[in-house]
């Protein structure tokens, strides 16, 4: 995913999200685009086990072969302690993310 990108289609300005003109143009790092200029992504997924030495994950967000450079248990402190808000674009956005294709 990330480290695959080509060193030439890394976005650094503005762009609306998905290429959507009805969506405001924002930085690519307020946005879920693989097309970055740092290369390495940060998810949060579900451990299912470890078999030895594979790791077994449900939700990650990546694709396979994707380098996983380290993993830590996620705390609830480090989450946010408020309420999410965003704007109904990102739930629209987000809205078949997660579905199998």
């Amino acid at each position: 995913m990330f480290h695959e990108v080509d060193a030439a289609k890394v976005v650094t300005g503005a762009r609306h999200p998905r290429n959507h003109p009805a969506w405001p143009r924002v930085g690519i790092f307020a946005q879920r685009a693989n097309n970055r200029p740092n290369r390495i992504g940060s998810t949060i997924c579900r451990v299912l086990g470890v078999d030895g030495g594979p790791l077994r994950v449900l939700e990650l967000d990546a694709i396979d072969g994707t380098p996983v450079v380290d993993s830590k248990p996620v705390m609830k402190e480090f989450l946010p302690r408020t309420e999410v808000t965003q704007p109904s674009r990102v739930t629209e956005l987000m809205a078949d993310y997660w579905r199998e294709p």
